[in-house]
């Protein structure tokens, strides 16, 4: 019995919204009229915020005594890759100090406690961010 109930009211629902269709402009369609109906459109892409374009730090003269600390973000892969970037300044570089540091947390969080470190004792830093 509910089912039945249902099923009505849906169709009454249905009927309402179909007798409700705007019938003039077909009339006038038949009648050989032009009939220009406007159609509004809105992008879904928004507008992205404007740019902030801001300078990159300046270069060292050189890396010998300097501290790099090398920054694995989390992403797959990316402590194969600074394990050996760390290898070879240790092989090639010997006077440049390597830090390698893990940061905190997922991959796009903040790590203040390590970015304060890297601040106060680091001279360069290289992060891997994955591709």
């Amino acid at each position: 019995m509910k089912w039945h109930i249902r099923v009505s009211l849906i169709a009454v629902l249905c009927l309402g919204l179909f007798c409700n269709l705007p019938i003039h402009n077909n009339q006038a369609q038949a009648q050989g009229k032009a009939v220009e109906q406007k159609i509004t459109v809105l992008s879904p892409m928004g507008i992205p915020p404007a740019i902030q374009l801001k300078t990159m730090a300046p270069r060292l003269d050189t890396l010998d005594g300097k501290t790099v600390y090398l920054v694995d973000v989390g992403y797959v892969g990316t402590d194969i890759l600074l394990k050996e970037m760390e290898d070879w300044f240790k092989a090639n570089m010997p006077k440049v100090n390597i830090v390698y540091r893990r940061k905190f947390g997922f991959f796009t969080s903040e790590d203040p406690f390590l970015w304060a470190e890297i601040k106060e004792k680091g001279h360069a830093m290289v992060m891997g961010v994955g591709h």
